[in-house]
C-alpha cells in the first residue's frame, strides 16, 4: 500500500495542480478520473467554506493506493461552524451538489473533525464498482 501526501495553497489555481498530481500519481489506474473529480470537489469545498481559502490558507490531500482500493482524504483548515452534508439542491441552485456527486462516485464517504478542521475521506474500490453511500 502506497500513501502520498501533499499540501496545496488556499488558491483556486491549486485545484488544477491537485488534479494533475492525482493523474500523475495514479498513472492509468481505472478510477483515476473519479479520483480527480472527487479531489477537485473536496478541494473546492475546503477553499469555499473554510479558512483553507483565506490568504495564507491551505488544504492537505492524502492519497492511499492498494490493490483493493484508492482512498482520497482532504483536510481543511477549519474555522467553520457548519459540518459538510449532502444537500438536495433545487434545480435552480448554482451550488450544493458537490458532496452528493462525491458520494455517488465513492464506495464510501466519511467526515471526521470539527470546526477546527475536518477531513473528508472517499474510498474507491479498485474493481470499479460504484456505490452511493452517504456520509
Amino acid at each position: 500500500m502506497a500513501t502520498h501526501r501533499r499540501t496545496f495553497p488556499g488558491d483556486p489555481q491549486a485545484l488544477r495542480a491537485v488534479r494533475n498530481w492525482i493523474h500523475t500519481t495514479l498513472n492509468g489506474h481505472p478510477r483515476t478520473d473519479d479520483a480527480a473529480l472527487i479531489v477537485t470537489e473536496l478541494g473546492t469545498n475546503a477553499l469555499t467554506h473554510t479558512a483553507s481559502g483565506d490568504g495564507a490558507g491551505a488544504f492537505h490531500v492524502t492519497l492511499t493506493v492498494s490493490e483493493l482500493s484508492t482512498t482520497i482524504a482532504v483536510t481543511d483548515a477549519g474555522q467553520t461552524k457548519t459540518a459538510p452534508e449532502i444537500q438536495h439542491a433545487p434545480l435552480s441552485a448554482t451550488h450544493g451538489r458537490g458532496l452528493a456527486m462525491v458520494a455517488a462516485l465513492a464506495d464510501s464517504l466519511t467526515v471526521q473533525g470539527d470546526d477546527s478542521g475536518r477531513t473528508i475521506t472517499a474510498e474507491l474500490h479498485a474493481d470499479g464498482h460504484r456505490g452511493a453511500h452517504p456520509c
